[in-house]
């Protein structure tokens, strides 16, 4: 008798937390650029295709602003460029329910510069291999400033903090070729997949030479006819060693966030656990 009725008081916590624990799916979360979010008609734009994309109800979806200082931060000591307050459009959705592997979804009608393939280069560079990500913007914005905001929704849904190294070298990965894109008219495409071998190549034969990976770099160039300059390519050798110099510091986030993804949950309330609580009064055990 005492088991079922403690069996019977657990189902009763029960219907009272779920309203409040299923309030929000913990993995999921938005990100919006400051000008988005304090513009009503912005908000409802970059909303419209995170449903139409993603297919999510964002009644449970918690969201996070960020900020021009937030991206200014980063950007300022990497490009010199600062941006107003007025001017941070990208916004990204994070569903790490999906979990399998690392997608991201760029609106290509706004984001003019950033890539699908380059988001996906940096997040790999910072350690992060998991999750859907979606990228868009209310108007036409190059996409740089939304790596923050991807970044960001990383560390909120997974209660992990990516190393403040990790994430400059990210950010100027994206900053590097969006910059290279911009000026020289290279193929974004082509720019992507190039970074993405060298880093590979470089990673494998634990190279740590900015010569060497200048000619890395000028052999692949060469190669693929790819028409970039030389400070380009000094740029994109100074970025690719900056990713390779931090490696040890992005094993240790991966190691605590791939602990996080293989659980499956975000530490917070389970009700899997609680509905095996009740089963062991039940049953006895």
């Amino acid at each position: 008798m005492r088991r079922i009725t403690i069996a019977v008081l657990a189902l009763i916590i029960v219907g009272m937390l779920i309203p409040m624990g299923f309030a929000t799916d913990s993995n999921l979360i938005i990100t919006y650029g400051e000008t988005t979010y304090a513009d009503s008609a912005y908000k409802s734009n970059v909303d419209s295709f995170f449903i139409n994309q993603a297919g999510v109800d964002l009644a449970n979806v918690e969201s996070k602003i960020i900020t021009a200082d937030q991206v200014n931060k980063v950007s300022g000591a990497i490009t010199g460029k600062y941006y107003s307050s007025g001017q941070i459009l990208s916004s990204a959705l994070l569903d790490l329910n999906d979990n399998d592997n690392l997608e991201v979804s760029v609106d290509k009608s706004k984001i003019t510069t950033v890539t699908g393939d380059m988001y996906i280069s940096a997040l790999k560079s910072a350690g992060i291999t998991a999750g859907h990500v979606y990228v868009t913007s209310p108007v036409e914005a190059t996409g740089e400033s939304a790596l923050a905001g991807i970044m960001n929704a990383y560390e909120q849904v997974t209660n992990v903090e990516i190393p403040e190294s990790v994430k400059e070298a990210a950010s100027d990965e994206i900053y590097t070729q969006a910059e290279i894109v911009e000026n020289s008219g290279v193929d974004a495409d082509k720019l992507s997949a190039m970074v993405s071998d060298v880093k590979e190549q470089v990673a494998a034969d634990n190279v740590t030479d900015h010569d060497t990976i200048v000619n890395i770099i000028n052999t692949y160039v060469q190669n693929n006819n790819i028409n970039i300059t030389n400070v380009d390519v000094e740029n994109l050798a100074d970025s690719i060693e900056q990713v390779q110099n931090v490696q040890g510091d992005v094993n240790y986030y991966k190691e605590q966030v791939d602990g996080f993804l293989n659980d499956g949950s975000s530490g917070g309330f389970s009700l899997d656990g609680l509905l095996d609580w009740i089963k062991s009064f039940v049953s006895g055990i």
